[in-house]
């Protein structure tokens, strides 16, 4: 398909004009104009681009692209390797940020959500940009050290999880990736659990002091599956070849 086709299918799709971001949304790095393979993954790590590259793909599309606010602008070191790998192949490089974490359907915290069964999903209206902390109920309340067995199989990694007493979870709240900061508000919310990717250091003593109990269990693993159910959402739409590659990380 027509690489142009594919930006603006995917702008519209995720509303990225409307969002303010730290990075640029959309179209990072130009390559090939024509788009036959397509690979997917959550960062645009070196390793991440020589998969790419391996399996001749034309395009990349990213839940953390390049360009972040704040960062330096010079081309050196690994900057370079990676823009150099891109543009020598003749890559595309597509990135979402913020617009693949608050889509209803096919953003990290719904498909999170999915994962957790929880039910009655809505965006806490606080959080801002809206969409980012989700919240939903469970069908029978559970204890945490049951969701945290239950959240290690599904992400396939060991979560930390921080028990602020013996209350059962009848109603929880989550944000993937960096979003540890959302806890006050998802305790505001009436959430027994919180789920995020990362922790701070302050996370831990606002779980004790909140009475609410935390789920650290990976930026990376959190945020796998917005990038994976949009590469299928792509296929289903278009004549292309999608292929998900995930590049562990422990984080």
């Amino acid at each position: 398909m027509d690489r142009d086709q594919l930006v603006e299918f995917l702008n519209t799709e995720l509303q990225s004009e409307k969002i303010r971001d730290y990075c640029p949304n959309g179209l990072q790095v130009e390559g090939k104009a024509r788009i036959a393979r397509l690979v997917t993954g959550v960062t645009a790590s070196q390793a991440l681009l020589d998969a790419a590259v391996a399996v001749n793909a034309d395009a990349i599309l990213v839940h953390h692209g390049y360009f972040w606010k704040n960062e330096t602008a010079s081309v050196t070191g690994i900057k370079k390797k990676r823009l150099q790998t891109l543009l020598c192949h003749d890559i595309n490089l597509l990135a979402y940020h913020l617009p693949l974490d608050v889509h209803p359907r096919l953003g990290n915290n719904a498909q999170l959500g999915h994962l957790l069964k929880a039910q009655n999903i809505t965006a806490v209206a606080t959080a801002e940009p809206n969409g980012v902390l989700m919240q939903g109920e469970l069908v029978q309340a559970a204890p945490v050290q049951q969701l945290a067995a239950g959240l290690e199989q599904v992400l396939g990694r060991q979560v930390l999880l921080h028990a602020a007493g013996s209350l059962a979870v009848s109603k929880l709240a989550w944000c993937t990736g960096g979003g540890q900061g959302y806890i006050e508000q998802a305790a505001a919310a009436g959430a027994q659990l919180f789920i995020s990717g990362e922790v701070s250091e302050q996370t831990i003593h606002l779980s004790r002091e909140l009475g609410i109990h935390f789920i650290a269990a990976g930026h990376h693993a959190t945020e796998r599956y917005g990038v994976k159910a949009l590469g299928e959402f792509i296929a289903q739409q278009f004549a292309l070849d999608v292929q998900f590659i995930d590049i562990d990380n422990p984080a």
